[in-house]
């Protein structure tokens, strides 16, 4: 047996990521059972996305990347999707490069996946270039996510905002309700329905009786990071009753690492739009 060693940084409101991603993995084990997956957390504080705590929480990157490095994971996945879409085009590249010069400085050089580079990485592995979406955000934080997948090249052709401003208020929504939330969707010209564009809303337990129903591939922000962490690990993605994204039929290559710091220019952040309000990640 094999021990993949996962770790995993998380806002510290986040009550999905540490319950969504090994479940899936647990249920592979299921079907691999030479296959085994640990799982090591380190958080950084932040209960609302406001460009305050954002600030405050990206701050700690370093801290919580070194803590993660101690374990010396074989790979480690950020999960904090709007925040770094809301950083501007193309800023989970700078968010990763980040994470790993990090872990390098402690002596570990895995791969790093975000949630946010890992829903486009997914939707490219699929052959998705128009999509419809369902997020927890209130509407202007939709249209960030929006305007960022749209930036990469995939047209949004619908979204629905169920506009839940808490964070631990999103963690306790219901699955099950996504099952006729899509039904508001218009998913006509879609090639992809993202049913939770939002690793702290919950949606495994509705991906694959939605996308039976909707006949396209259903993905969410969950199962596209473990899509890739299991793509960096070098593992075929496959996790049952996940959507045809985790079926073990649809691949794609291992990312580039990037270089080191001192070889690359950094990207600029930008603050958040004022007047934005507060949202779950």
């Amino acid at each position: 047996m094999r021990d993949y060693h996962v770790g995993m940084i998380v806002p510290s409101s986040n009550l999905t990521m540490e319950t969504e991603l090994p479940r899936m993995l647990r249920s592979r084990e299921e079907v691999i059972p030479d296959e085994r997956f640990v799982f090591h957390s380190s958080r950084m504080r932040m209960k609302h996305v406001t460009p305050e705590e954002l600030k405050a929480m990206n701050a700690q990157t370093e801290r919580a990347s070194q803590e993660l490095a101690d374990a010396r994971p074989d790979v480690v996945a950020s999960a904090c999707l709007v925040a770094i879409m809301a950083q501007g085009l193309d800023y989970h590249c700078t968010a990763e490069a980040d994470i790993a010069d990090a872990l390098h400085s402690e002596g570990v050089d895995v791969p790093v996946v975000s949630s946010a580079g890992a829903l486009l990485r997914a939707l490219e592995a699929l052959g998705a270039k128009r999509v419809a979406m369902v997020t927890p955000y209130m509407k202007p934080l939709t249209k960030l996510v929006a305007d960022y997948i749209e930036g990469a090249g995939i047209e949004v052709v619908d979204t629905l905002s169920l506009e839940v401003s808490d964070n631990l208020e999103v963690a306790r929504l219901d699955p099950a309700d996504l099952r006729e939330h899509w039904r508001k969707v218009d998913t006509s010209r879609a090639d992809a329905l993202v049913l939770s564009a939002c690793v702290q809303m919950p949606s495994l337990a509705s991906i694959q009786p939605v996308e039976d129903e909707a006949g396209l591939p259903v993905l969410s922000a969950a199962t596209a990071t473990v899509f890739t962490v299991l793509t960096e690990l070098g593992l075929r993605p496959e996790v049952p009753g996940a959507g045809r994204l985790l079926s073990g039929e649809v691949t794609m290559a291992p990312a580039p690492r990037p270089a080191p710091r001192s070889e690359r220019s950094v990207a600029g952040t930008r603050d958040l739009p004022e007047g934005l309000p507060a949202m779950a990640e």
